[in-house]
């Protein structure tokens, strides 16, 4: 990996993106001194008026032009880095190139992804030569779906710390404020589209265990539904559907399976969105539901999604800076383990977490990539957060302010 060729440690691909910017001006407050940062996209121009507008640090990143329907531009662009961050989506539609690039090369890779199909045919694809030549390919690696991967690694851990027994039933119940972008539209409306055309496609949503590296191998244990009705949590709290649970589950899911299911073989992991307490969140419960239910249903029907398409944003675009600023997140996951004892981790963060907190956990994710391969676990191939950087990310996050601890609970 650390031939003469890699003339880069790290390179963000898409920096001239709505995401992208905000991961390169990260990137240009945290990085070390020393470490050979580069940007690159489609257009020449864009990158340096990109590059004007970040901090002083990043004033001499090299610029590398590269575009994901050229395969001659990605392999130049994967063989001379170490690490390569892309913020290119929709995934689906421009990222399997990229990762295959990556791949083959040995360059270690990190996207933000939360398009479950992408996923899939990226670890088919991409897995076993990742596994020769060294890569660590990590998919999800922002609000999807780093805090809720994390926490439960470290629940987990705990639990093996404290003799408690491997993991039984975890639920996280996420709460947060912020804004979304284009590009998010952007990707939800390509997996709606395949979803509604292709049967093969809706089943793969639909299993629970869709990412998992050895499906026959699986428990029947019975999980979670990811659009469970409202509900009240034993300390009170009003719930709903969780728009992200049904990838982020899935991810956690890969990640027990890919450490032989460590975590527990009777692990039934959900996720749910915090409504808060009381009649108002009750009724916020019942409004979320039905809301996110009209969205889907939209979503799936393309006359419905060309009206949405008029008022949704545009790829492109996204929650301005003080919507950003003003953001925050908050996942509480409650655990019981296999013993009976009760645990609860933290994870939180300043920021919009779709695009303030989510260029912390990338940025933070591409320099433990590049910079602390030692600590690392010794994986390779198609990975996910936990797998690849495990406490390494935690640490890092914690240095950047976020919150994530563990505790057991009375």
């Amino acid at each position: 990996m650390d031939g003469p060729a890699r003339t880069h440690d790290l390179v963000v691909y898409g920096a001239t993106g709505f995401v992208g910017r905000l991961v390169a001006a990260h990137l240009a407050s945290v990085a070390p001194a020393g470490l050979r940062v580069a940007l690159a996209g489609r257009s020449h121009d864009r990158l340096e008026r990109a590059r004007a507008e970040l901090p002083a640090a990043a004033r001499d990143w090299p610029l590398v032009t590269a575009d994901a329907t050229d395969e001659a531009s990605l392999a130049v662009l994967a063989g001379a880095t170490r690490v390569l961050a892309t913020t290119v989506g929709p995934y689906a539609r421009h990222g399997l190139p990229v990762v295959e690039a990556c791949a083959r090369a040995g360059t270690h890779y990190a996207d933000l992804t939360g398009e479950m199909l992408f996923v899939r045919r990226a670890i088919d694809r991409t897995d076993p030569v990742a596994r020769d030549t060294g890569a660590r390919i990590v998919h999800a690696c922002g609000y999807d779906s780093v805090p809720s991967d994390l926490a439960v690694l470290l629940l987990a851990e705990r639990a093996r710390a404290d003799g408690a027994g491997g993991l039984g039933e975890v639920r996280l119940v996420a709460t947060a404020r912020g804004g979304f972008s284009g590009g998010t539209v952007d990707s939800a409306r390509a997996q709606f589209e395949e979803v509604g055309r292709d049967p093969a496609a809706r089943r793969l949503v639909g299993d629970p265990f869709s990412l998992s590296p050895d499906r026959d191998a699986e428990p029947d244990t019975p999980q979670p539904r990811d659009a469970a009705p409202p509900s009240r949590t034993p300390d009170g709290r009003w719930t709903a559907p969780f728009v992200m649970a049904p990838f982020n589950t899935r991810v956690v899911r890969r990640s027990n399976a890919l450490q032989d299911w460590a975590y527990g073989r009777g692990l039934r992991y959900g996720e749910l969105q915090g409504c808060g307490r009381g009649p108002a969140g009750a009724v916020a419960a019942v409004a979320l539901t039905a809301g996110l239910a009209g969205f889907v249903g939209a979503m799936a029907l393309p006359p419905a999604r060309a009206v949405l398409d008029r008022v949704l944003p545009a790829p492109g675009t996204g929650p301005d800076e003080r919507t950003r600023a003003r953001g925050w997140f908050r996942s509480v996951v409650d655990a019981t383990t296999e013993g009976g004892r009760r645990y609860r981790a933290t994870v939180a963060g300043r920021g919009d977490p779709g695009y303030a907190a989510t260029a912390v956990m990338i940025g933070e994710t591409a320099l433990a990539l590049a910079v602390d391969g030692d600590r690392l676990p010794a994986r390779a191939g198609s990975l996910t957060p936990a797998t690849a950087l495990g406490a390494v990310l935690a640490d890092r996050l914690r240095a950047a302010g976020h919150t994530y601890e563990v505790a057991e609970q009375g």
